[in-house]
């Protein structure tokens, strides 16, 4: 597993640990921690280190593929570094799976590469307009896996929507600064009694404010599990896409309301402009992924913000999720 010790990555390690399987995670360490590596392998190198490669490889079956740079203002600066980063060296990984014969790669990608839906859905066939060098390069990287089917590669690429909370069991959750996430600013809000602002109040949504698909890391994290467990059942050849959301959309305003009641009080709130680059929001649905890998999400979006605030009361860590652009 690639990445295994970012946020993201960290839970899902986990949680494949958790069900049995033996788990090497490899990650050069620039955005996760080892303390994140909980009960499985960690081996400390980039993911086109081709000795390491030649080393791991031999004998693993899954290739789960996490590792990325995800801030989207920075990929929008350095989009060279981005594309080196997320798709040059992608493509080393794959040439090395693809030379020790290991052909099952489980993609981790995102839903800010759909175009803008009107409708404020999109499913697995909705247009791709990626709108940064970050979204941009998780599109090259799955038509690059598209194309290495003729390869004997097949790949199970997994779009997330919104991930949000920590390990219920409080083991792993996000570590390092994301202040400007929604809910982040929402807890220093709250732990300053300080305004929250809604930023945008006329979008076309069911009350005005912007709305995401937020979805509990630790489902995000079991359905790669059912992705790993189910691969052969999914992708006999070549390329599938599944969206991983919660399938509800939920509001700025919503969210707001569900963090008041998981903390138990009341934020003084107000209402701003949107800032650039802002769009109203969509949600997925997840037919396919109950369908082919028969997960659903088991949890609230209140049971995500309740795991993320024990994380960050025990770690001394943020609450957020990832910075993609989605939040």
């Amino acid at each position: 597993m690639t990445g295994g010790a970012g946020y993201i990555g960290s839970a899902i390690a986990l949680a494949l640990v958790d069900a049995g399987h033996d788990v090497v995670v490899l990650d050069d360490l620039s955005a996760g921690a080892a303390e994140a590596v909980v009960g499985a392998r960690l081996v400390v190198a980039g993911i086109d280190d081709r000795a390491v490669l030649d080393r791991e490889l031999p004998g693993v079956d899954v290739v789960v593929h996490c590792a990325a740079r995800i801030v989207v203002a920075e990929s929008i600066a350095d989009p060279l570094g981005y594309h080196d980063a997320n798709v040059a060296r992608t493509i080393a990984l794959l040439r090395a799976c693809v030379d020790h014969g290991v052909l099952r790669v489980v993609q981790s990608s995102t839903a800010a590469l759909y175009a803008e839906a009107p409708s404020l859905v999109v499913d697995e066939e909705a247009p791709i307009a990626p709108a940064s060098p970050y979204a941009a390069g998780k599109a090259m990287v799955e038509r690059i896996l598209l194309d290495a089917g003729s390869l004997g590669l097949r790949s199970l690429v997994l779009r997330y929507f919104n991930p949000l909370g920590a390990d219920p069991r409080g083991r792993v959750g996000m570590r390092g600064e994301r202040g400007s996430h929604v809910l982040e600013r929402l807890r220093g809000a709250w732990a300053e009694r300080t305004p929250f602002t809604i930023t945008g109040v006329r979008w076309p949504t069911r009350d005005g404010s912007g709305m995401r698909d937020y979805v509990h890391v630790w489902d995000l994290a079991e359905a790669h599990v059912a992705a790993v467990e189910r691969f052969d059942d999914v992708v006999a050849h070549g390329s599938r896409v599944v969206n991983l959301g919660s399938g509800a959309g939920t509001t700025v305003r919503e969210l707001v309301a569900a963090f008041e009641h998981v903390v138990g009080g009341r934020l003084e709130v107000v209402e701003g402009p949107p800032r650039p680059g802002d769009v109203a929001g969509a949600r997925t649905t997840i037919d396919r992924a109950r369908d082919e890998l028969g997960w659903t999400p088991r949890r609230s979006l209140e049971d995500a913000i309740r795991d993320a605030l024990a994380w960050a009361a025990r770690d001394g860590a943020p609450a957020t999720s990832q910075d993609d652009g989605l939040g």
